[in-house]
């Protein structure tokens, strides 16, 4: 992953837009994904086989249990500029209505749920600054699959934030059945998610 930093902007304002042009305006290879977090601008490679197969198999499960006026995105930029952050969760749930109008991005605070799932170069993002992000942006619910974890790969969903923090719902190990609260409803077989 490659990062790229601005200092010379000291004012907020003309940073967080400086920011944002420099996001916009990168010329990043097919299929990588250009991300601010915590104010430096970061390139990291196609996501990996493992990443779209639990992204595909989970929009599966969450499509059959959220509304209609619901969509699940993959590839959907989030700003969340109290943090001087642009994500691109691997999926994000929020009302359709919320992306009519919208340009690159759309507030993060829209988010019903945001999911990362982590890449070798993305853990450290995944667990700490994404999370305090969506946290202070207030997403109710933020699901991360640390592929990468120290003791071997776990699913963590978080809930309940307050400021820049979240209260950890539940901890499993792939194999375990995680649920997913209201709105959702869901209880998830972590069985059928692929950990190699």
């Amino acid at each position: 992953m490659k990062e790229l930093t601005i200092d010379h902007y000291p004012v907020a304002g003309r940073e967080w837009a400086a920011l944002v042009r420099i996001w916009e305006d990168i010329d990043a290879p097919p299929g990588c994904t250009v991300e601010i977090v915590d104010g430096v601008v970061t390139v990291a490679p196609p996501r990996d086989a493992r990443q779209n197969l639990i992204a595909a198999d989970l929009s599966r499960a969450l499509y059959a249990v959220i509304p209609e006026d619901r969509g699940i995105y993959q590839k959907l930029a989030v700003a969340v500029p109290a943090r001087h952050g642009v994500y691109v969760p691997n999926l994000a749930v929020m009302p359709s209505a919320t992306l009519c109008g919208a340009g690159y991005f759309v507030p993060a605070a829209a988010a019903e749920l945001a999911v990362e799932i982590t890449s070798k170069t993305s853990a450290r993002h995944g667990r700490v600054d994404k999370r305090v992000g969506y946290a202070s942006a207030g997403v109710p619910l933020y699901l991360l699959f640390d592929l990468w974890a120290p003791a071997g790969p776990v699913i963590t969903l978080y809930g309940e934030p307050t400021d820049d923090a979240y209260q950890v719902l539940q901890t499993v190990k792939f194999g375990d059945e995680l649920t997913l609260p209201a709105p959702f409803g869901l209880t998830l077989d972590t069985g059928t998610f692929p950990v190699d």
